[in-house]
């Protein structure tokens, strides 16, 4: 059997099979098959993984866009209570950093960008403001408007002296007098000539008071508005004109402010003051606010126990200014004290106190009549 012994080719050598037997060939083109899935499923897995990383950094990267684009913010009007402050000079993103670090609004841009959609950029005004936690940018926006502003307004008035404003700024602020005494030798931008006391020179005006401002920084206040005066009035040079320094000029005004009963009467009193200081024979000021400053008392009218006084301040008793002002002036005085009117009078009387009624003479007998006046009108 040819099949079984192998058959010979015509050339007489015998016919060789194919290597293998069928079976093994379906074998290896099974096992070719599955070479073939397993390529294909692992790059499919491949693409997968691929399209999921690409996929999840995209998605990263949206929301990071997102975040740069349109930027966290919160919605509502907010809870709770917050006091921020808007300090001077502070610019629009120094305020949204500040309510982001309060926890106002979500985000400083958040804030930027509500400020430039309702273009108020240059409303935002120094002060402390009432807020709430977690509010929109747009709702805090809208709070921080100049009329919301929390303000302790503080009126002092004309003619206190020094020791009366401790106690009114103490109140206020609930600070202690002795802090405002401290802080009155500190440099608070006194002038020269005030050689570094402050009575005379805490100008009496209207002031915001917060209560986040120091001692020091609410009398530097009052000082600066004192040299804002001064640089109007020019009060050095006008001084000089008078034959003055600018120190005795805010004493006789300091005077003229305690020793008048209205402000229609300053430029009388000082010239009262200017004649007297002038006189030939030389005269004495006499004036009793001067003594009541020099022993630390109020009253409109020295005892003859307080004419006793020993004080510099006692101007019964010696010639001259007394060493400083003794109240703190307003503007009236000051210009009464640069401008005061013509006349030759020397004496003046409050007769009338209640009603603020003085009344001027250049005569001593006069005076004397006046002062009768004064003493029937107050018993």
């Amino acid at each position: 059997m040819d099949f079984l012994l192998g058959a010979e080719d015509d050339d007489g050598s015998p016919r060789r099979r194919p290597s293998g037997s069928r079976t093994q060939q379906r074998r290896s083109r099974r096992r070719r098959k599955r070479q073939r899935r397993k390529g294909r499923v692992a790059t499919l897995f491949a693409i997968v993984i691929i399209i999921g990383v690409l996929g999840g950094l995209g998605y990263f990267g949206f929301t990071w866009a997102r975040g740069v684009m349109i930027p966290k913010d919160f919605t509502g009007e907010g809870r709770g209570e917050v006091v921020v402050e808007i300090e001077e000079g502070a610019s629009a993103t120094d305020v949204a950093q500040m309510l982001e670090d309060e926890g106002v609004v979500a985000s400083a841009r958040a804030f930027i960008n509500a400020i430039g959609a309702a273009g108020k950029s240059s409303s935002l005004q120094p002060g402390q403001y009432e807020m709430r936690k977690g509010m929109s940018a747009e709702s805090a926006l809208a709070l921080l408007d100049p009329k919301n502003r929390m303000l302790n307004r503080l009126t002092i008035r004309e003619g206190l002296r020094l020791s009366k404003i401790y106690e009114e700024l103490s109140t206020a602020t609930g600070k202690p007098v002795e802090d405002f005494k401290k802080a009155a030798r500190t440099d608070i931008g006194l002038p020269a000539y005030a050689k570094g006391r402050l009575e005379g020179f805490a100008f009496p005006a209207t002031y915001e008071i917060s209560s986040k401002l120091t001692p020091q920084q609410i009398l530097t206040k009052m000082v600066d508005r004192f040299n804002q005066t001064a640089d109007q009035v020019d009060l050095e040079k006008q001084a000089k004109q008078l034959g003055f320094t600018a120190r005795q000029i805010i004493i006789i005004a300091s005077i003229v402010q305690a020793e008048s009963g209205s402000a229609d009467d300053m430029p009388k009193v000082a010239r009262v003051i200017y004649n007297r200081l002038s006189s030939d024979p030389q005269m004495k000021l006499g004036m009793d606010s001067t003594v009541m400053y020099g022993l630390n008392k109020y009253g409109i009218a020295a005892s003859h126990a307080d004419l006793e006084s020993t004080s510099r301040y006692n101007t019964y008793k010696y010639f001259g200014l007394p060493p400083g002002p003794i109240s703190n002036p307003g503007d009236h005085a000051i210009e009464a004290a640069l401008h005061p009117a013509d006349g030759n009078w020397l004496y003046f009387v409050t007769v009338d106190p209640k009603r603020g009624i003085t009344k001027f003479t250049d005569k001593e007998s006069e005076f004397w009549k006046l002062r009768d006046e004064f003493n029937r009108n107050n018993k």
